[in-house]
């Protein structure tokens, strides 16, 4: 039996601690990816100042950040085929470890900019295929029951040490430099990539009728999964649509903050760390409290905070003001990537939950290219306040075009998933997983 299956109805959910303490798998991934994703925000900062100094150019540093967020995302449906292929352990220690490597070789050489823009898209390439596998490995670690709590966790323990990272490279560099960052980076790769050695086999789902097709065709039935089952493509559209509409605060609340508020260098800083603070606050609340309200509930407030925050933010009269709403507004983002993991854990098949994974994160990741870009026009041809407010009011509408759909489509999906069950279940605890998503 799945650890997704195992349990009853009167078996009580896990803290978060107790959910670390007895899983020696999740904590094993938890670990893991705390202390690669920490790793990976000491090199950011790494590899921007050395770009900076030594090509001296913004334009680099943005082709950078551009070739590490945004290149990746492109590759999503192949990354989420990789994760379904094959044993979800292998692959995820062969993303790490891979990624150390790659880091280590630009610590070592520091190549110029046409070679580190490479390097530096093969190992964003390997993070992309790490993460829908980690995320489809969730549910054979954890009791299906503690999917909420996993989920909050594990959010919690990488934000934070994204967080984090910056404040460590800033330590680092006067006893290290930029080359010994990148170098603490790559170790802290291969030390993850050591912890999942602990982890059991996670084998792929065969294949229906046990057909081999190729990676292309994993890769495009993915992308037709996704179409096809409209529960799951509510949620996705929904969350690129908010993506899309708010992805731009950061630059306009660095904006607001140096040139309507007046607030400096100082003021900016602490207002853009506003909705860092509040989503570890919006982690550990979600892994206390998720299990309260359903996960159609968490996903609405979730949109609606994230979005109502920024239009709230654009109303904003002081940076005190600003930095409250931005704080709250953590809560909803922390809320709505719960509730999404959570749910397509739950209902997407086992053997297609890497793929979804992978085309949802990618899409994120082009809905964020797209505000950046259309927001930043925007931005500039209005003002701070202006965008904000626009970017809170287009969520606002999404949000409740997601409420209105999505519990309609879930009672449909689950109706069709107990008719396709007329014996009670078919064993592998999926009829249990679906009958936990409720509107």
């Amino acid at each position: 039996m799945s650890a997704s299956a195992e349990g009853t109805d009167t078996e009580p959910r896990e803290t978060a601690f107790r959910v670390l303490l007895g899983n020696p798998g999740f904590r094993s991934l938890w670990s893991s990816r705390v202390l690669s994703v920490g790793g990976d925000a000491l090199s950011l900062v790494a590899l921007m100042l050395h770009v900076s100094n030594t090509v001296g150019q913004a334009i680099a540093v943005s082709l950078l950040l551009l070739v590490g967020d945004f290149v990746p995302s492109l590759l999503s449906p192949i990354a989420g085929a990789i994760s379904d292929r094959f044993d979800l352990k292998r692959v995820m220690i062969f993303c790490e470890i891979g990624q150390g490597v790659i880091i280590a070789l630009i610590a070592f050489s520091l190549p110029p900019l046409p070679l580190l823009l490479v390097l530096v898209g093969l190992r964003a390439i390997g993070g992309q295929i790490f993460l829908p596998a980690s995320r489809a490995a969730i549910p054979a670690l954890v009791r299906d029951k503690d999917l909420e709590t996993a989920n909050s966790t594990l959010g919690f323990g990488t934000n934070a040490a994204e967080a984090l990272g910056p404040l460590v490279a800033a330590a680092l560099f006067p006893f290290i430099g930029i080359r010994g960052v990148l170098f603490v980076d790559a170790a802290s790769f291969l030390i993850a990539g050591a912890l999942l050695f602990t982890l059991k086999s996670i084998p792929p789902v065969p294949a229906e009728g046990g057909e081999k097709v190729s990676l292309l065709q994993d890769a495009k039935s993915g992308l037709g999964y996704i179409w096809s089952a409209k529960v799951v493509r509510v949620i996705a559209l929904g969350f690129c649509a908010i993506v899309a509409f708010n992805g731009v605060d950061d630059v306009a609340l660095l904006v607001l903050a140096k040139e309507d508020f007046a607030a400096g260098d100082s003021g900016a800083a602490l207002l853009l760390s506003a909705v860092g603070i509040g989503l570890l606050v919006g982690y550990a609340l979600t892994a206390r409290y998720s299990t309260r309200v359903s996960l159609v509930t968490l996903l609405v407030i979730g949109f609606a905070v994230s979005s109502i925050g920024n239009l709230l933010t654009g109303l904003a009269w002081a940076v005190a003001a600003a930095f409250t709403t931005q704080f709250i507004r953590g809560f909803g983002i922390a809320a709505m990537d719960v509730a999404t993991n959570t749910m397509l854990q739950r209902l997407v098949p086992a053997g297609m939950l890497g793929r979804v994974f992978g085309n949802l994160y990618g899409a994120i990741g082009v809905a964020a290219a797209v505000s950046y870009i259309a927001g930043g026009f925007f931005l500039d041809a209005t003002s701070a306040p202006t965008t904000l407010i626009v970017a809170g009011a287009g969520g606002t509408l999404a949000t409740v075009a997601v409420a209105l759909t999505l519990p309609g489509v879930l009672r449909r999906h689950n109706a069709s998933a107990e008719a396709a069950t007329p014996d009670g279940g078919t064993g592998d605890g999926k009829e249990d997983r679906v009958d936990n998503v409720r509107e």
